[in-house]
């Protein structure tokens, strides 16, 4: 079940839950939030289109009288001032539809007039699934239009056949031109009909304005329908980056980073430019057509050159497409090293790297460049010869034109019309070899993008999550054994054990034992190869990911923080929290001792990963992020690595005195912070070797340490 609303929830959020509850699609806040694109803050009636559209569902928008209001029998929400509101008809017809207005009632209302009277703005926005979505669910590369790449294509289909028929009319008023001048030769010159020749030249004006109209909406439109398909297959390229198993990602984030950027390619293949001349292709029919009216044997000269031009672009394709290939690949080994050296610059610089990393880089530019070098040779090729095609077209036509002229077949106005016709037919496949170019390249991205999305992903599509409204805490693994995607060893074996609600665990071992595998685990970051890990009794797995985690308060290794004000930094662990909870949260991990005497105090802007902060800054930050939700659940892993023993000390105590009924795994190589424990568990090798309480892991320390110091002495 949803979540039920609840006066202190936000209305528009209210809403949602409802609305997808009734849909078949109920989702705790968490999830919702998760789901789609916003930053924090109250929801907005737009935001909440989006959410639904992003989710696989229509929104239409329609103009209601109040009294039509009744006859809904769709899930809607209404626009309305100053308030947002959902209704819904139920599905047992013999109920009244009922109201949700979060603003005035927790509970849904019977719908009437009166309710709406004060509220209602004239607008329905009718929700219903989408049938083409249900119908593909079992396709991993969807999203909201359908296919990722095609659907959102398609959703501008009308667009392009307007487009079509623009091209149609723009063909034909090409016509224009060669029928003017070759009036003017054959009838307006020898009659010296200058009458005739003014109404030829009004009529000419006119179609070169319509043309010119034409073109100039043809284009626009073209490039309106473009940016929307961009706009959302970018943000559905982006949300399959978000949303991937990690197992999945075994490529280098470089490698990554380089498939979302090579969607540049694909979208300057679907920019204005390319589509006309895929459009124009057709049409170069009708000019060899109307040279044949107008000329008879003179077509044969453009069709002799269409065999040369076609000819010389299919021959250098092979070799393209394997040069295209090589340079992508190469590609995605540039933005690697780059993305390397540019993470990891302060190190390299350090140690003295910079000459490996800069070789390796000369390397890769290398080889890119000689394999641009092949391609632009090929490319140049196939533009010459259809150069040389064109030239030859011309020249061709005028000397046929003046043997045909000579035995009285056609007139010397139609050399010049054909002239000019013959290469308006061959100019379109003049730029083939170009548009075949960045086919290529297009392909190429395609490819690489379509295997992206073609990775599995941590929501599946029918997958049915089970969400709790309360979680006491208690952490459980059974026979739980995994290891890292592409090794045999490393990870976790056969590991049973529980933590209940409210218990205080350490979790210590050797380097590479197995300690932070087990918290990626819990929070579900990488699934086990068998087994099973249940939070209060239940399979993580049968968990929306978004609700496990808004419910576990994580401090990982690294300290990540990204480019925003530290209240921002913190905000982002909880949903919306007061400055109340962030100020508390910052006293709690110590943030507050540094940041209340900075000039800017909370709305200090840090650099991308907290540059200029010192490593401790960075630990108390992340702290307070993990604090602020108030989760049942608290992972900290070497929380204090980076601090001195007094902010440690003041850390412990903070802790240790506050958080009273929480549930803490604490994995720690340093026996200072233990005395947040109740009981210790010892793994190694992936195995839990030992677990029992506090005191006896701390006397075993002792005893351990006491014959150390016995054999050092004897030696």
């Amino acid at each position: 079940m949803a979540d039920t609303p609840s006066p202190a929830q936000d209305p528009v959020e209210a809403c949602l839950l409802w609305l997808l509850e009734y849909l078949e699609k109920p989702m705790s806040a968490a999830a919702l939030r998760a789901s789609v694109a916003r930053l924090p803050g109250p929801w907005t009636f737009e935001e909440a289109i989006e959410a639904l559209e992003s989710l696989g569902f229509r929104c239409r928008e329609k103009a209601l009288a109040l009294t039509d209001v009744l006859s809904i029998n769709k899930p809607s929400l209404f626009l309305s001032e100053g308030a947002v509101v959902a209704a819904i008809q139920p599905k047992n017809e013999t109920h009244a539809a009922q109201l949700l207005v979060p603003a005035r009632h927790a509970d849904p209302q019977p719908l009437a007039v009166a309710g709406l009277a004060m509220i209602y703005a004239g607008t329905v926005v009718e929700v219903e699934a989408d049938l083409k979505l249900s119908r593909m669910e079992g396709d991993s590369q969807t999203g909201r239009f359908g296919h990722w790449f095609f659907g959102p294509l398609l959703a501008s289909k009308f667009i392009y056949f307007q487009v079509i028929m623009a091209a149609l009319l723009t063909n034909i008023f090409a016509l224009a031109t060669s029928g003017f001048s070759m009036i003017v030769y054959d009838r307006v010159m020898p009659n010296g009909a200058m009458e005739t020749l003014v109404a030829l030249l009004i009529g000419v004006f006119i179609i070169f304005i319509s043309d010119f109209v034409i073109r100039t909406l043809r284009s626009y439109f073209l490039d309106v329908a473009g940016a929307q398909a961009d706009m959302v297959i970018a943000d559905t390229l982006f949300e399959q980056v978000i949303d991937m198993e990690l197992a999945a990602r075994t490529s280098p984030t470089g490698s990554v980073a380089n498939s979302l950027r090579e969607f540049e390619s694909l979208r300057d293949f679907l920019t204005s430019a390319t589509l006309t001349t895929l459009i124009d292709l057709p049409f170069a029919l009708i000019f060899l057509f109307v040279i044949w009216s107008v000329g008879g044997p003179l077509v044969y000269v453009p069709l002799a050159a269409i065999p040369l031009i076609i000819g010389s672009t299919l021959l250098v394709q092979p070799s393209l497409r394997r040069l295209t290939q090589s340079s992508y690949e190469d590609g995605q080994t540039k933005n690697s090293v780059a993305i390397e050296t540019l993470q990891g610059i302060e190190t390299i610089k350090a140690i003295g790297a910079g000459s490996m990393m800069r070789k390796r880089w000369q390397d890769v530019i290398s080889h890119q460049s000689a394999i641009g070098l092949k391609t632009r040779i090929l490319s140049q090729f196939s533009a010459n010869m259809s150069n040389f095609a064109n030239q030859l077209v011309w020249v061709g036509t005028v000397t046929l034109g003046v043997y045909l002229t000579q035995t009285g077949t056609i007139g010397s106005g139609a050399i010049v019309a054909c002239s000019m016709l013959s290469g308006r037919s061959i100019a379109p496949l003049a730029q083939l070899s170009q548009l075949l170019t960045r086919l290529n390249s297009a392909i190429a991205s395609y490819k690489s993008l379509s295997n992206l999305m073609g990775q599995p992903r941590e929501h599946k599509s029918k997958a049915a999550y089970l969400n709790r409204k309360v979680w006491s805490g208690s952490i459980e693994f059974r026979d739980v054994s995994f290891n890292y995607p592409g090794q045999t060893q490393g990870g976790l074996n056969n590991i049973s054990f529980k933590i209940e609600a409210g218990e205080r665990v350490a979790l210590v071992g050797k380097v590479g034992s197995g300690k932070t595998t087990l918290a990626k685990l819990v929070v579900g970051l990488y699934k086990p190869d068998s087994g099973a890990i249940l939070i209060d009794g239940l399979d993580i797995r049968q968990m929306d990911p978004a609700d496990l985690r808004r419910n576990i308060g994580v401090v990982m290794q690294e300290s990540w923080l990204f480019s925003g004000t530290v209240k921002q930094n913190i905000a982002v662990g909880g949903n919306n929290p007061s400055d109340e909870d962030i100020l508390q949260a910052s006293v709690l991990a110590g943030v507050h001792d540094f940041i209340s005497t900075h000039p800017e105090g909370y709305g200090f802007k840090l650099k991308e990963k907290g540059e200029g902060l010192s490593g401790g800054q960075r630990q108390t930050i992340n702290i307070a992020r993990a604090l602020v939700g108030k989760p049942p659940i608290l992972l900290l892993d070497e929380p204090t690595s980076a601090m001195d023993l007094n902010r440690e000390t003041v850390l412990i105590d903070n802790l240790k005195n506050q958080l009273l009924n929480q549930t803490i795994l604490i994995i720690t190589h340093r026996t200072s912070i233990l005395e947040l424990a109740t009981k210790v568990m010892v793994i190694d090798q992936g195995r839990i070797v030992a677990q029992g309480p506090k005191s006896d892991f701390m006397r075993s320390q002792q005893q351990q340490a006491m014959q150390a110091d016995a054999a050092a002495n004897m030696a």
